[in-house]
């Protein structure tokens, strides 16, 4: 097994870069000694395993405990790479087994920094058997309703990046990071090292953000605070209405059609910093929750036909997904990719903390086509937020989904039928805002039935005014007069019962 580079931190320092002054009690299970030289009789393993304690001063590869994270009780676990290359064999499944059923006992989230190269050949199929433990311990600290955070580590490959790594509810990665399931001594070599990186794997969607040590405490206690666990948490506030100065639209027009303040609801009032973190999104702003100027200025006007409100929707001056979570958090932390490969650029997801410290999940479309690996993604967002009791905010502004031969190949029709069912079996609360296009099916898939609202920028139809005057032959110059037939403007959404009211 390699041995531990001059830059690599000990599993002690990892812990301590998260826990600073606040410390860490290590925990231990009840002892469990191994035959001679191991359950294989591996000639040597023993004298391996004391020149590795002997050089780490660890007993074994992972270490495990209970620490503050910021002002946020956990279980730690943490991989010591010198011992072994952080592998895994049976006593190191007695400690990763022990530590989730700490989490679990204590009802704390787990955060993991993991730094290993897989399983233990001396051990054979006792340590690959691990694994299974790993995975067993960790479904019954899911189905608890407790989060799980990964950190990885140089290197984090083989068995442990698939259970420990990979497995967590949130991945985060240390810059230069080896990250992936083959380790460099058995990969074809003419592998892209790229692809095994912390940035391609961050690339590939894989994981969340790559996070800068001197960055790591504060993201992960963000992101402590946004997963809980929680209870009987409110639903998400519907966001106030921009206008495309940026500036908020100050009335709400309810389903019973007066004019109220109510729609234009809790303003935001708060930005989010880029940060040197790739993905990482944890940017603060001066507080979101704030009232809204909702009782000043005149109304917008809704449209008065079907055209008006397609030309609203699509002019670029309107605000976007980007404005609207900007003003409605405080700090945003993006979940990343679909786990199966891809990303969609045009589909924001994640957790936010507003201005009063609720958690919120969203799902964010910014006005382009959807593509598969944009409803994967938040089909696991709105997964992740039910499992833990987390109210979700979904924003609406798609043409439609994608529908180019790549789409169908990256099966649409799964994605878009998954993303149906993940809202619709969605035991927390999901609150719909349309703020632009409202385009079918491949719209409606985040919209929560009985609680979507409108902007008076935005519309909704069964299909774009062009394609159903084309469908049916009528002349471009109709256009305008299907749309009317549609009624796809905001007040026809209401009257429909579609939505709730009009924002703005």
């Amino acid at each position: 097994m390699p041995d531990a580079g001059p830059d690599r931190a000990t599993a002690r320092k990892a812990i301590a870069l998260l826990t600073g002054a606040a410390g860490f009690t290590e925990h231990r299970p009840p002892p469990s000694p191994l035959p001679p030289d191991g359950p294989l009789g591996w000639a040597g393993y023993d004298a391996a395993r004391e020149r590795a304690s002997a050089r780490t001063g660890e007993e074994e590869s992972v270490l495990y405990g209970t620490g503050v994270v910021g002002d946020r009780a956990c279980v730690l676990l943490s991989f010591e790479f010198g011992f072994l290359g952080g592998s895994l064999g049976r006593q190191t499944g007695d400690r990763l087994a022990a530590a989730y059923e700490l989490a679990l006992a204590r009802r704390l989230p787990l955060v993991a920094l993991v730094a290993t190269g897989g399983s233990r050949m001396q051990e054979g199929m006792i340590a690959l058997t691990q694994l299974q433990r790993v995975a067993a311990a960790s479904v019954r600290l899911r189905a608890a309703g407790l989060p799980q955070i990964a950190v990885v580590r140089d290197p984090t490959t083989g068995g442990g990046w698939a259970t420990v790594g990979a497995g967590a509810d949130v991945v985060l990665a240390l810059p230069g990071a080896q990250v992936g399931f083959a380790g460099s001594r058995v990969r074809p070599p003419d592998a892209d090292p790229y692809a095994y990186s912390a940035d391609g794997q961050f690339e590939a969607g894989q994981v969340d953000a790559v996070v800068p040590a001197d960055e790591l405490t504060a993201a992960v206690t963000h992101w402590l605070r946004a997963l809980g666990p929680h209870e009987d948490l409110p639903a998400a506030p519907v966001p106030r209405a921009l206008s495309v100065a940026g500036a908020p639209v100050p009335r709400a027009l309810s389903a019973g059609g007066t004019e109220s303040a109510a729609g234009a609801g809790t303003g935001a009032g708060a930005g989010t910093g880029a940060g040197a973190a790739k993905g990482s999104g944890a940017g603060t702003g001066p507080g979101a929750g704030t009232p809204s100027a909702a009782d000043s200025g005149p109304a917008v006007p809704l449209p008065e036909t079907g055209r008006e409100a397609v030309a609203r929707a699509r002019d670029p001056r309107r605000p976007r997904a980007e404005a609207y979570l900007a003003d409605y958090f405080a700090v945003r932390l993006p979940l990343h990719g679909d786990r199966s490969g891809s990303t969609d650029p045009g589909l924001l997801c994640g957790f936010g903390l507003r201005g009063d410290g609720q958690p919120v999940a969203y799902v964010a479309q910014c006005g382009t086509p959807t593509r598969p690996a944009g409803y994967r993604a938040a089909a696991r967002t709105i997964r992740l937020a039910d499992r833990l009791g987390v109210p979700v905010l979904t924003l609406v502004d798609t043409p439609g989904a994608a529908n180019d031969a790549g789409a169908e190949r990256a099966g649409a029709g799964a994605a878009i039928a998954d993303t149906f069912a993940a809202v619709a079996a969605a035991r927390v609360p999901v609150t719909t805002l349309v703020i632009g296009e409202g385009g079918s099916g491949g719209a409606l898939a985040l919209a929560a039935p009985d609680n979507t609202h409108v902007t008076v920028d935005s519309y909704f139809s069964v299909i774009a005014p062009e394609l159903a005057a084309a469908i049916l032959k009528r002349p471009p110059s109709e256009t305008g007069a299907t749309a009317d037939q549609l009624r796809l403007r905001p007040q026809d959404l209401v009257d429909l019962g579609f939505a709730r009211s009009i924002v703005g």
